[in-house]
């Protein structure tokens, strides 16, 4: 899977960069000359334009090919585009273009990833998945499993995060453990970051990607736009050539390990209190469920409904303003507390649905 990344013989993480949306020729080639000395090695266009609602800008469609071609030939850098079903894969084939990926709305349909994979069968071509819209692993590997089973190699995924409801600082969370978990399963396929998607803002642009480089991620997406304040689509996160060069030469590349053995000693011994910290708080959770329990007979017995929404916004909003004097985010304390309020509430269930006798 990582044959095409070495081959590219990168001396730093690949880097992918170019505009939202493919708008007009002089657009696309003037971004394309001003990324041609930056790092950037592929350029990204969108040609057609999947949108949340319609009246948006969807893409200029196959005219903008012709002008990825003419970039190509200009400056030496390899041309992506997104495609959503077959007869975007032809028109792509067709004009040679190098990497083609499949995107976050359309990763979550399975039919239309096997019709692409289809379109796609045997080719050398570059494919690239990204995460779905939301947070479902099994989506996503089911996206990457479709494309290798129609005798694709040269693949790796793309995280540009998931989306929600709430508010919080990103566009779409992140969920890194998702993706770190999609490395575990698959631990030679290239996986890149998409900080634009991510953030929504190019202010945090470089922040997530230094947060992804420390994770090991091989690659980053970055949409870049001559004029980004008016670009036709997604204004917001996208920078500049100049800030892209800027933001590649402050990015911190980390030795995957260290050969001095101070350093091993003293990581193991942090790694023990870590072990044991992650044991006191099993033991703790598993205590709390134990209460849990116990509130579910109490409930049981009275007859009283399980959900309690006024003490669970009271207990949420008081550990948030705990975790902030921690330094916990926002973000980290709904989803932890979240997931132990399910839990809680699963046992409970329990208590209230056993029977009497049992």
């Amino acid at each position: 899977m990582r044959a095409w990344l070495d081959d590219l013989n990168l001396p730093h993480p690949l880097v992918i960069a170019g505009p939202c949306s493919a708008e007009t020729e002089p657009q696309v080639m003037q971004t394309a000359l001003q990324l041609r000395d930056s790092d950037a090695s592929i350029y990204r266009a969108g040609i057609w334009k999947p949108r949340t609602r319609p009246g948006n800008f969807e893409g200029v469609g196959a005219i903008g090919l012709k002008w990825l071609v003419k970039a190509r030939a200009e400056t030496g850098l390899k041309m992506a585009v997104e495609v959503a079903n077959a007869t975007h894969v032809k028109l792509a084939l067709e004009h040679d273009i190098d990497v083609l990926w499949i995107g976050a709305r359309t990763t979550v349909n399975p039919f239309a990833v096997q019709e692409i994979a289809d379109a796609m069968e045997g080719t050398d071509k570059i494919v690239l998945v990204k995460n779905p819209v939301n947070p479902d692993l099994a989506l996503w590997i089911g996206g990457i499993e479709r494309v290798l089973n129609a005798g694709i190699r040269n693949i790796g995924a793309i995280h540009r995060g998931f989306s929600t409801y709430e508010k919080t600082k990103y566009r779409n969370i992140p969920e890194w453990q998702i993706a770190i978990e999609l490395q575990s399963k698959f631990p030679h396929l290239p996986l890149i970051c998409d900080p634009s998607h991510i953030t929504g803002r190019r202010d945090m642009i470089f922040s997530v990607a230094q947060q992804a480089l420390d994770l090991n991620y091989d690659g980053l997406m970055i949409e870049t736009h001559i004029d980004p304040e008016h670009a036709w689509s997604d204004a917001a996160q996208q920078v500049t050539p100049a800030r892209l060069r800027e933001i590649c030469k402050q990015l911190t590349i980390r030795k995957t390990t260290s050969q001095d053995e101070d350093f091993h000693h003293e990581i193991s011994r942090l790694r023990r209190e870590i072990d044991v910290a992650d044991s006191e708080i099993l033991k703790l959770l598993g205590r709390r469920m134990q209460i849990a329990e116990e509130i579910g007979g109490l409930k049981k017995e009275k007859n009283v409904s399980i959900l309690q929404n006024k003490r669970w916004i009271q207990v949420l909003e008081k550990m948030k303003s705990e975790g902030e004097l921690k330094g916990l985010s926002d973000e980290f304390i709904l989803r932890l507390f979240r997931a132990i309020h399910e839990e809680s509430i699963t046992h409970q269930e329990k208590v209230i649905n056993s029977s009497s006798n049992g």
